[in-house]
This record gives C-alpha cells, structure tokens and sequence, in this order.
C-alpha cells in the first residue's frame, strides 16, 4: 500500500507503480466512487458516441479480417475512376 497526501486544490498524484500497473497515461480518466470506507478509483475509458461502433467485437473482427487481407495482398486497387472501382465490386 503507498501512502498519498493531498495537495493544493484536493489534488493527489497516483504513484509509479500504480500508474504502470494499469497503463495509466496522462489525459486517461478514472471513475471515483465509495464502497463503506473506502475510495475506490477505477480506470475507464470514454468513448464518443460516433465511435462506440468501432469498438464493438463484430466490427473489430472485421477489423482483424481486413488487417490480413492487406498484409496477404488479397486487395482491389487503387482504381482511377468510381466506375472501376464498382465494375470490381460486382466481380
């Protein structure tokens, strides 16, 4: 257990090894609550509303699938005009 002191404005700093522990970087936020006597921090991650799609796990198994296909070369393109690009699409 590390002992933290309470600075100016009720500020504290997390120690090193708390931060490594969880990955915790600079502009991360954490969800402060009480469970009896204790101060309970724990890390959470925001995301936009416009942005929550992306981290849904059907979308980032597409994700997976694409990241294969363009390491394997298995692409179309690029294509000069909109016209070659849905001749491809339809093939």
């Amino acid at each position: 257990m590390e002992l933290v002191k309470i600075q100016n404005k009720y500020q504290i700093t997390l120690p090193k090894a708390v931060r490594d522990s969880f990955g915790l970087k600079v502009g991360d936020y954490i969800e402060i609550d009480k469970s009896g006597e204790r101060i309970v921090l724990k890390p959470v991650s925001v995301i936009p509303k416009d942005q929550r799609y992306f981290h849904t796990a059907k979308w980032q198994k597409k994700e997976a699938e694409a990241d294969k296909d363009i390491e394997s070369g298995d692409v179309s393109g690029p294509f000069d005009n909109i016209k070659e690009a849905i001749a491809d699409l339809k093939e």
